[in-house]
């Protein structure tokens, strides 16, 4: 029982700090709301229909809920970072709950933040042309959750390795913008160069970034668009497969890494 409430403690603390930083959220909305209106409005012309009903607009907006899962799963691992420097981490490590408890707790927190961040970007989706019946929505939205589960909780990991907040940020920035960039987010994953596509292949974001364009625009239209390996098409079940593979690989090691802290 101790465990479990210290999970929910961690849980609800996370979700307090980020409602009550109202520049945070402000910045995390507007950021992808940027790309979708520099980018997809002012590039819809140029590109032209990437397919039947398809605009640049339509095709980016998947990519973008994407991006903003990921960039908050991945900031939200700062919040470790910041309480090693300023000595609460140790308070909770002493506290009378597992290390186990604490990654999955902050790996939970940083989950339910960016659900929240993707969801917001998802409600703006008519002023952009993608309309989805209300099904859609409940499949999308465990989709959503499941995808920032596997990057909070690669987020955790690193934060847990990483001993100040400028190494962090810095690190962070490696990963996030090539896994973003490689991911099928602004442009499609089909025709590009072999060794591109290899990269493209390997980043787990490209398969969760997939599913959520094969749910919004639907699998015909997403066919055309998405990512196929060793020729053969991926559906959502599998991209799902992938996705969740992934965050059980990094749940593992979040854990592992907060049992070794000292």
């Amino acid at each position: 029982m101790n465990n479990l409430w210290g999970i929910y403690t961690i849980w609800y603390r996370d979700l307090l700090r980020f409602w009550r930083d109202k520049m945070r959220i402000i910045t995390a909305l507007a950021f992808p709301l940027l790309f979708l209106v520099v980018f997809g409005s002012g590039l819809s012309g140029a590109m032209g229909m990437l397919a039947p009903g398809v605009d640049f607009s339509k095709f980016m907006f998947p990519g973008i809920i994407g991006m903003t899962v990921l960039m908050t799963s991945f900031i939200s691992g700062v919040s470790v970072v910041w309480d090693r420097e300023f000595g609460f981490l140790k308070e909770i490590l002493v506290a009378p709950i597992s290390r186990v408890s604490v990654a999955a707790g902050k790996t939970l927190g940083g989950a339910t933040i960016a659900l929240i961040q993707g969801g917001i970007i998802l409600a703006f989706a008519p002023l952009f042309g993608v309309t989805f019946p209300p099904i859609i929505l409940l499949q999308l939205l465990p989709v959503m959750f499941l995808v920032a589960c596997a990057l909070s909780a690669m987020g955790i990991f690193l934060a847990s390795r990483i001993k100040s907040i400028e190494a962090h940020q810095a690190v962070i920035q490696l990963l996030m913008f090539p896994m973003i960039f490689l991911s099928g987010v602004f442009f499609p994953v089909n025709n590009l160069p072999d060794w591109m596509g290899v990269l493209v292949k390997i980043n787990p974001v490209t398969y969760a970034v997939d599913s959520i364009r094969q749910l919004l625009l639907g699998a015909e239209a997403a066919s055309l668009l998405g990512i196929t390996v060793f020729g053969h098409r991926m559906s959502i079940g599998e991209d799902l497969l992938i996705v969740a593979a992934f965050g059980v690989v990094m749940v593992v090691l979040a854990m592992w890494s907060f049992g070794t802290q000292e």
